[in-house]
């Protein structure tokens, strides 16, 4: 009890948010840290680290990052997966490095369909299936029929290869659990067509309008950077044009990522986290579903386990922050 009666004292000469030491010394290590875990929980405070034989607590209990988010933001709410990475474009701030010379890394069909059930069973309210150019895939319809069987599922795709037997895999799909979203960056072909190739912007927008007539719900996502906000304005009235409600137009900032050498910095720190899978395994979110610095594990199932690491993660990364922000605050 010794350290529990050292620890209470420490505490009480420091403020909320405030945090005091002990050492485990004279005692058992683990039955010192159980009584110290025990004490922690029945009085309302936190451990914060154990180094060693030190513990560190924190008077009071840090608020729970995840209260504040809208339910639409909670970590698992909805699941990115790359069904590919190779594309048929090549554009030049794509942040996954995605291009006809691109190693395809397929998810497959067997992953995907445990995935989607899996995801269902632990409460996730959607699926993305991102690429690459997922009409690449020879089997698309039937993997995303099996994500549609079991969740409300959004296909991102260039809208470039509507035809011949890519608009029969098309076809095939169920309208009403499927929305596609279609990459278009301006209002005219100047802007989209610099950054993804030349005749791109006028087969995107056809692809819209094919999607529209098969009888889909379409979305279109421009990613944009600062110095084209600019462009909003004629982009929305445009897309207004051919059809496209404005809840579905959707404006992404250019990340520095990926092949682009510009952009706003997206860190697991900035980002609210959006489980992402891909062949290699999960990642904090879609924007770096290609670089080490976002990636959580090799181990996709169970799908919830992996939901709950990033939500722990998540937790713990806001937490420090605001304890950093306690100790270390602006000038």
């Amino acid at each position: 009890m010794g350290v529990v009666l050292d620890l209470i004292e420490r505490i009480g000469r420091v403020p909320t948010g405030g945090t005091a030491t002990v050492r485990l010394v004279g005692a058992n290590r683990i039955a010192g840290l159980d009584l110290v875990t025990a004490w922690c929980a029945s009085s309302g405070n936190e451990i914060v680290s154990v180094e060693g034989l030190t513990v560190t607590v924190l008077h009071g209990r840090s608020p729970d990052p995840l209260a504040g988010l809208d339910p639409a933001q909670l970590p698992g709410s909805r699941v990115w997966v790359y069904t590919n990475f190779d594309c048929n474009l090549a554009c030049d701030y794509c942040c996954v490095r995605s291009s006809p010379k691109a190693e395809r890394r397929a998810i497959g069909a067997e992953r995907l369909q445990q995935i989607a059930s899996e995801a269902a069973a632990a409460g996730v309210g959607e699926l993305i299936l991102t690429g690459g150019e997922p009409f690449l895939l020879n089997d698309l319809d039937a993997l995303v029929n099996s994500c549609t069987d079991e969740l409300p599922t959004t296909l991102l795709t260039n809208g470039m290869l509507f035809r011949g037997t890519r608009l029969e895999r098309l076809r095939r799909m169920d309208r009403s659990r499927l929305t596609l979203q279609v990459s278009v960056d301006s209002a005219t072909p100047g802007i989209h067509d610099s950054h993804r190739g030349n005749g791109s912007w006028a087969k995107a927008v056809d692809g819209i309008r094919i999607a529209h007539d098969e009888g889909f719900r379409v979305k279109v996502a421009a990613t944009l950077p600062a110095d084209q906000m600019h462009e909003l304005d004629p982009f929305h009235d445009f897309l207004d044009t051919i059809g496209i409600s404005r809840e579905d137009q959707v404006i992404r900032a250019l990340a520095h990522r990926g092949v682009a050498d510009s952009g706003i910095e997206l860190t697991v720190d900035s980002l609210i986290p959006e489980v992402t899978i891909t062949a290699d395994g999960v990642y904090w979110h879609p924007v770096a579903a290609d670089h080490e610095d976002q990636f959580v594990t090799r181990d996709i199932f169970p799908l919830a386990d992996a939901i709950a690491e990033i939500t722990r993660r998540f937790v713990a990364h806001r937490r420090a922050a605001d304890r950093a922000a306690e100790w270390f605050p602006c000038a």
